[in-house]
């Protein structure tokens, strides 16, 4: 008899509890999710994002940003931020980083993206370049090269236009930055 069936049947028959087979489990600590974190498998575990949480994250702000194609991206942005930042705060107990600033990068990369597929032409695409502050040869070069917005979104011509510091100023909300100078709980 395995430890979780005793552990089932102690608490169903003894106790008269019911158990829910669906969400029990023996498993290592790093492979369970609580109340959407998990934990570490270092020395001094660490409190860490479960990855089905950051899994539905993604997923709203896709279903966010589908709709934001012909929309002005501060719109967009507004729209964005509330869900960012109820995210934000519920996770604030998190002590790794590396998962919140990776989505905060990809967060980013959709809306250069969508700013791409905005301008649509590639006049219009090297115009708003060089409006950012590219050269006339670099933003050419960059609209010329035949990759698709995906790629040219993630290219250091675009983050060169448009920095993180942009998107600040434009009032977009960063995972990462919300989270750390929250206090901790002891």
């Amino acid at each position: 008899m395995g430890l979780l069936q005793s552990l089932t049947g102690f608490l169903a028959q003894r106790l008269k509890l019911k158990v829910n087979g669906a969400k029990s489990a023996v498993a290592r600590p790093w492979q369970r999710k609580f109340l959407g974190y998990s934990l570490t498998w270092h020395m001094r575990p660490k409190l860490r994002i479960a990855g089905a949480s950051l899994g539905k994250l993604t997923a709203k702000v896709k279903a966010l940003l589908r709709d934001a194609r012909g929309r002005n991206l501060g719109t967009t942005i507004h729209t964005l931020n509330p869900v960012l930042r109820g995210w934000a705060t519920y996770f604030k107990l998190t002590e790794t980083k590396r998962a919140l600033d990776e989505q905060d990068g990809w967060i980013r990369h959709k809306l250069r993206c969508i700013l791409w597929r905005q301008w649509k032409r590639p006049y219009a695409r090297a115009c708003n370049l060089m409006t950012r502050g590219l050269t006339e040869e670099r933003a050419w070069r960059s609209v010329c090269n035949q990759r698709g917005p995906w790629w040219n979104a993630g290219a250091s011509h675009m983050h060169a236009a448009f920095p993180k510091s942009w998107f600040a100023h434009l009032g977009l909300v960063s995972l990462l930055d919300t989270v750390q100078p929250l206090p901790r709980v002891s």
